[in-house]
Parts: C-alpha cells; structure tokens; sequence
C-alpha cells in the first residue's frame, strides 16, 4: 500500500512539473520539457497526452529554424477552467472573470447592496453572472470564487469581523452565503492582503520577499508580505494597523471600536482636525487642494498625517523590517503624502526602508484575488496531493490584469 502510494505521489508531482513548464514556458515540446524537468522523454510523453486528453493543453505547432527533425509543441489550454475574483468594499462591488492564464475575459462593477449581509452575498452571485454571461464562459468551468473584504474573515465560522461599513456580514455564515449564490467553492481574504498579494506579484512589491502594503483610506489597515509569506496571524487580524496605540489616546472607548492610530490618520481623523482649526466642514480632496493653493492650515494637517503614517511605517519596520513599504489607497497613494512620509521618517527611524506607491490602484485587492484563486485552482487541477508542490503563477501576457488601475 505504501508502494502504492509513493508510486501515486511521484507521478502526481511529474505531472504538475510537466504541467509547470507548460504553463510558464509554452509553447514548448515534449525534449524540452524532458530537458528542464529531468523526466524521461517517455515519462513526459504519457503526461502529455493525459494532460492533452483532460483538455488541459493542445498542440501549438511545430518546432522550425533547427538542426534535425522538427517536434510538436504544446500549450496551456486558458479558457479550460476560470475562477471569479471579487473585490468588496462599503461603496463598491468589482467583479472579474479570469482565465487559467490569469488574465480578466470579464469585469463588472456595482454599487455595494446598502443591506448589507445576506444581500450583499446574493448581490455577488448575480455579478459573478452577469460576468460569465459578458465573458462569453460556460457556467461550469468556473471553479471557484475569491472574495476580498474589509475586516477579518473567521475561518471556522464563515463570518466577517471588523466591516463596519458592511452591514450584517458578521451575523451570517458569509462565506457560505456567497458560495450558494455562486454555485463554487468560496474562499474569503482580507481586502489590504489580497493588496499586497497584487502588488507582490503584479506591482510595486514584485520580487521582493520583504514588503508591506499600507492602505490610507476611509480606514486604515496593513498588508504583510515575510519571507515571500502572507502573514494573517493567530486571530486573522495581522494588519489591523488602526489599532496602533498611538495617535489618539488607546485608552479611550472610541479606540477600541474604531482603533487610536486611525482615529486621527483617516479620512474621518483628518476632517476632523481641519474643521477644528478652519471651523470648515469639507472633503479630504478639498484640503489637499486648499494645502497645494498654499493654505497653512491645511498644510499643517496634512503635514501632521505624514508624521503619524511615518510612525506606522517605523512600527512595522521595527517588527517585521519589510525591504519596502507600498502606500496606497485615497490618502496614502498621493505623491505629497508619499513625499513626506519619506521625508518624516528618515527623523524617527534609523534603519533604510524605501517607501514606494502603489501601481495597481483599484486593481491591487482584485489582482491579488487572482493570485490566491489561481494558486488554489492550479494545485487543485494539477498538484492535488504532490507532496510539497509549489506553484508559482503564469504572468499575465498584458504585463499585469487586463484592465488598467484607475
């Protein structure tokens, strides 16, 4: 029996090799696949047609320009399977239909269902539809959804926690309510994560194993990327960057409801202290514009949000040392802003990180779906129980998703 199944395990790890190169070398014959796998070519010529047979890959064409006889090439087959990724947020809900290859056939945006929970779920079925329909893709080979989220999904409940901005998705199995909508299997991510997954594999963190996503927004939160890693921790809440004890008083009940570090950082912090000073309500764009027209006392508010989004930056390099730290979204993702934490943190931290912005803009939290939903897919299809698999994804032929960042 254990005969049996070493025999089971080496061929299912030959397989995903072999399907490996195909998917990152493609088009490509069976010797040179023989050659980088260190499989027999007889090896590789059984894989190939069970691959072929599965409809997984198809012949290109044939090899030319050589010494000798030609031979047949082979490439990954992208429409034989898709996954949906999902990006929701307490104003909008994007949806995108990927192919195998990692590039979007489909995308759809809506405004988020304002009753929340159970509608916000079906909401998502519907869209997940309406993108097949657009993309053209039979239903049934849409294997899987990816949904990111703000707060922090409970992997044993399905609930959603800490999203206040979406009403009722913590009093429900939500991940359930979505899959059932769909009709796939459903995984849930915090939005921030699947950010700096993105731009770990797409954008600015590309290459690096060291790197941290910091979203300037309505909220605050953090994404962490350690030795090429995600890091959620015990609870799921790695990244809960608003609850920095720092900024307004932690001690405070308000702080432990919103969090001390985004109570004076975010988009509600910085009205806030403007009004205080100005005694005028107005929109975050509207102080960035009264500072860049020169006013001082908008100047002197953005200039005190620098100073604490430099200390984040200096409490996560502390802790975890990320080689780079990506700011993004409304507040963070301005170049004043960018600047002058730079600038701010040179004054409180004595150890070099580079603070760059970041490239996929609205893209960066779907991108990164894309990342988990194909890393599932392809180990499911291809690696199943391969001990030790590890797959590293195709890169989209555009450079980066279909679909620009807004």
């Amino acid at each position: 029996m254990e005969s049996t199944q070493q025999t089971s395990f080496s061929r299912q790890v030959a397989l995903y090799s072999v399907m490996q190169d195909i998917i990152h070398c493609g088009p490509i014959s069976r010797a040179s696949i023989s050659k980088q796998t260190g499989l027999s070519k007889q090896t590789v010529s059984e894989l190939v047609r069970i691959l072929e047979g599965e409809g997984w890959i198809r012949e290109t064409g044939r090899t030319s320009g050589h010494v000798g006889r030609t031979a047949t090439t082979y490439e990954l087959i992208p429409e034989s399977a898709f996954m949906a990724a999902v990006d929701l947020g307490g104003t909008k809900v994007r949806v995108a239909i990927v192919d195998l290859a990692g590039t979007i056939v489909a995308e759809v945006v809506a405004p988020t269902h304002p009753d929340g929970g159970r509608h916000v779920a079906d909401q998502i079925g519907d869209l997940v539809s309406r993108a097949i329909g657009e993309g053209n893709v039979a239903a049934n080979t849409v294997r899987q959804t990816v949904v990111g989220c703000p707060g922090v999904p409970d992997v044993l409940s399905g609930k959603v926690n800490f999203a206040p901005n979406i009403a009722g998705i913590d009093q429900i199995d939500f991940r359930t309510a979505v899959s059932e909508a769909t009709g796939t299997k459903t995984l849930l991510e915090n939005d921030v994560n699947l950010a700096v997954l993105g731009e770990h594999w797409l954008g600015a963190g590309h290459g690096i194993d060291n790197v941290a996503l910091i979203a300037f927004g309505t909220g605050v939160g953090a994404g962490l990327i350690v030795n090429g890693a995600l890091v959620r921790g015990a609870s799921g809440a790695a990244g809960e960057l608003g609850y920095l004890p720092f900024g307004a008083d932690p001690f405070e009940e308000e702080s432990l409801r919103v969090g001390a570090f985004e109570r004076v950082s975010a988009t509600h912090g910085i009205r806030a202290a403007y009004l205080a000073t100005t005694g005028k309500d107005v929109d975050v764009p509207a102080i960035f514009d009264a500072a860049a027209s020169g006013e001082v006392a908008a100047r002197e508010v953005l200039d005190k949000v620098a100073t604490q989004m430099a200390r984040a930056v200096a409490a996560i390099g502390a802790v975890v040392a990320p080689e780079v730290v990506i700011l993004g979204g409304a507040i963070g993702s301005r170049p004043e802003i960018l600047t002058a934490t730079s600038d701010e943190l040179k004054r409180c931290f004595p150890f070099p990180i580079r603070i760059e912005p970041a490239q996929l803009g609205h893209h960066a939290a779907l991108s990164g779906a894309v990342a988990v939903g194909l890393t599932e897919l392809h180990t499911e299809l291809f690696a199943k129980s391969a001990p030790g698999a590890v797959i590293t994804l195709p890169t989209p032929k555009q450079g980066k998703l279909a679909g620009s960042a807004e």
